[in-house]
């Protein structure tokens, strides 16, 4: 897969790289370490390049801090830490993936973006039960692009679990 040039990507592009096929998903690839993961690209509202946070007391370890974006107060998940594989010591190499979950901005930390993916949905594997890791409950598929395997993310239930924290993360004022 060939990366992505720019490093920020505004909801206007993906929209309109959006195909309208409902048999057809799209979605953003990113990696963690060496695996790949994407979310719904519909979902994606923008990409950005790692900024610094301002961390909150009383949260869960994976929740980083709030970043202020243009006057929207949008907490920003560890993916690495959520998935039990320990903090990302985040540089300016790393990336921020706003996306959009009932209706609130939620940032997710990664280390690159690899690509837009288009595939057809009956190409989706389910995740197998026997999957044992705290990452399994975080996904809801798995797909095989050009020989890599590609999980992906269901972001209702990244959240689930601490839901609260997160969301009072997101409505407190900086």
């Amino acid at each position: 897969m060939s990366p992505i040039a720019d490093s920020t990507l505004r909801h206007d592009a993906i929209g309109a790289a959006a195909v309208a096929d409902p048999g057809t998903v799209e979605c953003i690839s990113f990696a963690i370490g060496s695996d790949q993961y994407g979310v719904d690209i519909m979902a994606v509202r923008e990409i950005k390049e790692w900024s610094n946070v301002t961390s909150l007391p009383k949260q869960p370890e994976y929740v980083r801090g709030v970043l202020n974006l243009r006057g929207v107060i949008v907490p920003i998940i560890d993916l690495r830490c959520r998935f039990g594989h320990g903090l990302t010591e985040a540089l300016p190499k790393h990336i921020i993936i706003i996306v959009q979950i009932d209706g609130r901005q939620i940032g997710l930390l990664a280390d690159r973006v690899l690509d837009i993916v288009s595939f057809e949905k009956d190409r989706i594997q389910p995740v197998p039960n026997v999957v044992q890791c705290a990452q399994a409950g975080f996904l809801w598929g798995l797909v095989t692009i050009e020989n890599e395997m590609i999980a992906l993310i269901d972001l209702d239930n990244l959240l689930k679990a601490d839901a609260g924290a997160i969301a009072a993360a997101g409505s407190n004022p900086i």
